[in-house]
């Protein structure tokens, strides 16, 4: 469709598809501004649209390209400190972007591929050469991140960061402050979808949850267990895709995450009605057996031994566990060892039947299928992904 020229010197006709924007082209400036915005942005699609427009002036040579309000954050934040954009981009997924750090101050790299004003992924794998203080002042945006090796502290509020805890971040509102410590590699995975997207898209499609999304987020706090996100944050760390077949393959992934937050806030909701019908005693009875459970899971334990740990009786502690944790006992330790599992190959060369012991399988086959059902992937299958 071809909209009249505006009332202004020096714009231009612009012919674009319905569900684009119209701009106003200053060609002396070289600028754009929007004028109008189809109702198609509150679609997803439109929203993408809205964000990939680049404008030719074809008389004049010029380009004239939307600004990514993404990219020129981190920019800044790299070159402060004292990251350089590399064109070796082989250790990872090509659609995104490498910045090299300066040896003077440490070792490693930052990959970062983003969707306009939409949505990032990032991933850390450096270290630097001494005890350092870094201040974040983060762009507006709901982040979720896993940390895979860390050696540092918050400093505001004061937390020790945990290897293998998933964490969320609301960004936009004060400084995040911490303490890394010298030589010990941080490699992080992470998302951040920015307000386009959860105040655009996601708000205007699914208004009535939309407080929900924020507040889901903000639940997540850190937590060692979210094992379903730190199977996702695995596959967005592993991939390997090109063009757009990247593009979708990190689109849904967001939504994914997204997905598995809501759902994961809903759950501790639950725990927290559960909590109100059981007693103070009842509560600190089934978190020491987690605890314990968590540290043994990978023995085989009685039954006997459990329910006199959790000083309940039989029925009674079958009941308030599923209550609690929203699944049985053995269902519990199950996901601890797939998890210890994904890690091990993940990260060792250690064969199945060697992980299958180190879980506490005697069974590699047994073991095979339980992961399996717990993954959709056979052990082998999930090495191979893992360590492409």
């Amino acid at each position: 469709q071809t909209y009249p020229n505006p009332p202004f010197q020096r714009s231009v006709t612009l012919t674009l598809p319905i569900s684009y924007v119209i701009f106003r082209l200053d060609v002396a400036n070289l600028k754009s501004k929007i004028l109008y915005s189809h109702p198609s942005y509150n679609s997803l699609e439109g929203c993408l649209r809205y964000q990939d427009i680049s404008l030719r002036y074809r008389g004049k040579g010029a380009k004239c390209v939307m600004k990514n309000m993404i990219e020129d954050f981190y920019a800044t934040q790299f070159a402060e400190r004292g990251f350089i954009l590399t064109p070796n981009n082989l250790d990872y997924c090509e659609v995104g972007t490498t910045w090299q750090l300066n040896d003077k101050i440490g070792t490693g790299t930052f990959w970062i591929y983003n969707r306009q004003d939409l949505f990032d992924i990032k991933i850390h794998d450096f270290y630097l050469n001494e005890d350092t203080i870094l201040d974040f002042n983060w762009p507006e945006c709901l982040s979720i991140m896993q940390f895979d090796s860390i050696s540092g502290e918050e400093l505001s509020p004061y937390r020790r960061l945990e290897v293998g805890s998933v964490k969320s971040f609301i960004g936009g509102y004060s400084t995040y402050k911490i303490l890394v410590h010298k030589k010990i590699p941080i490699r992080t995975v992470g998302i951040e979808i920015m307000p386009a997207y959860y105040e655009g898209y996601l708000k205007e499609q699914y208004p009535d949850e939309y407080a929900s999304t924020l507040k889901a987020f903000e639940d997540v706090g850190q937590t060692m267990n979210f094992p379903e996100m730190s199977r996702l944050l695995k596959q967005v760390e592993t991939y390997r895709g090109k063009g757009i077949a990247a593009a979708l393959f990190y689109e849904g992934k967001v939504a994914e995450a997204i997905s598995l937050i809501v759902e994961w806030s809903r759950l501790q909701q639950q725990k927290k009605d559960v909590r109100k019908k059981l007693s103070v005693q009842d509560i600190q009875q089934l978190e020491n057996l987690t605890l314990y459970l968590n540290d043994h899971c990978i023995q085989d334990i009685p039954l006997e031994q459990i329910v006199r740990i959790s000083c309940m009786s039989a029925r009674k502690l079958q009941i308030s566990f599923k209550e609690y944790h929203g699944c049985t006992i053995t269902e519990y330790i199950q996901q601890r060892r797939m998890s210890q599992a994904e890690t091990l190959l993940a990260k060792t060369d250690l064969s199945i039947g060697q992980v299958a012991q180190s879980v506490g399988y005697t069974s590699a086959s047994r073991f095979a299928e339980l992961f399996r059902k717990s993954t959709g992937l056979l052990p082998g299958e999930f090495r191979k992904m893992a360590q492409k």
